[in-house]
């Protein structure tokens, strides 16, 4: 389990144990009101409980676990919230005597108010879970300097956040690969966190050639993600795959633009952004790939005039999104910073839960206009 999850558990776990005993007092009889206290026990348990199996071989009956599990925690997340808030509401609708205490106790209300707090949070994770594999295209259209380079358009295809293990659906590499090609790029970039990380089943042979299949006029190029150092080196992998790793390395595409590529910030020894294009000629449009969108002031302050991240999945559920939004300048989307054009994707799928409540699971298409 990711350990910044165990901080999150602590915090909320007087909300837990709350909705855990409203739960169990809404049930009328003992054979029910214990098993609901057993299968709460389980959410509470089942997202642990899955990524400790993610880790370890196992036959049938321990996968159908593993996935099982991995839907617990959006189900408790949204169960608490939704209980907690909707007797927050009840209890100011008897304070003002709009719904009377008898009403409340009978035995009708507690059916129906049982039954709207299990369909709701169970609804919201079912249209998470639809949000998640539909894997869509966000087109954005810029301008930037042509200076002396040889085309006048680039058409750039940008993609981040694969997290590929064990959880990882069959035949999403290959709805990925055809979705890329259906663009006809000019380049296709990938931003990093490819693997879950340390995972089982993570590198295969049929996802390198899947990766191999993306077909691009300049090529395959991509950075490093955290989650690339979890599992130790991965540079086999993206050779065989047929993608370009730039770690703190410029590379001159074909006299058509200057491609950057920075090492993760985990790693704690790259170069700064002005020392990685501190040499580079100006000549050439300048597109820089960092997977976290951590360094936007130093980037707009440089030559570059893109810069393509990932990482923050826009929260992936409800109400961590509030949390992005604070933490990052730009946690999604586009925006212009001085001559510099941001970019930040939600990535093509998500780490832990396959639940998604917020942004979409999705590929960038750029087309940049040199002028």
């Amino acid at each position: 389990m990711h350990f910044f999850l165990m901080n999150e558990f602590l915090l909320a776990a007087p909300l837990i144990i709350y909705v855990g005993y409203r739960l169990r007092k809404l049930f009328a009889r003992r054979l029910f009101k214990n098993l609901s206290t057993g299968i709460y026990v389980f959410l509470l348990l089942g997202y642990p409980l899955s990524e400790y199996l993610s880790h370890d071989a196992g036959g049938p009956s321990t996968r159908f676990l593993m996935l099982v599990g991995a839907y617990a925690l959006p189900i408790l997340l949204y169960l608490v919230l939704f209980v907690v808030a909707a007797d927050l509401v009840l209890g100011l609708l008897w304070l003002t005597r709009v719904v009377s205490k008898a009403t409340i106790l009978s035995p009708k209300f507690r059916r129906g108010r049982l039954a709207v707090y299990l369909f709701v949070p169970a609804a919201i994770v079912a249209w998470g879970v639809f949000n998640f594999s539909h894997l869509r295209v966000s087109e954005y259209s810029i301008q930037v300097p042509r200076k002396s380079a040889s085309i006048a358009r680039l058409k750039v295809v940008f993609a981040a956040d694969f997290h590929l293990g064990e959880r990882t659906a069959a035949g999403f590499m290959e709805r990925f690969v055809d979705l890329v090609n259906a663009q006809k790029p000019d380049v296709v970039l990938i931003g990093g966190d490819v693997f879950e990380g340390d995972r089982r089943n993570e590198v295969t042979e049929e996802r390198e050639a899947q990766f191999r299949r993306l077909r691009a006029a300049y090529g395959v190029f991509g950075v490093p993600g955290n989650h690339e150092g979890y599992g130790g080196n991965r540079n086999d992998f993206f050779a065989k795959a047929g993608v370009r790793l730039l770690q703190d390395e410029v590379v001159r595409v074909d006299e058509a633009f200057t491609l950057a590529g920075r090492k993760d910030g985990r790693s704690g020894n790259r170069k700064s952004i002005a020392e990685l294009l501190g040499g580079t000629p100006h000549d050439l449009p300048v597109i820089l790939l960092d997977h976290r969108p951590i360094d936007l002031e130093n980037a707009s302050r440089s030559i570059a005039d893109i810069q393509l991240s990932g990482h923050t999945h826009l929260g992936q559920l409800f109400p961590a999104n509030l949390v992005t939004r604070h933490q990052y300048e730009l946690d999604w989307g586009y925006k212009k910073k001085r001559n510099t054009h941001v970019f930040v994707t939600s990535g093509v799928q998500l780490w832990g839960p396959p639940v998604r409540t917020v942004g979409a699971s999705e590929i960038l298409v750029i087309d940049v206009t040199l002028i």
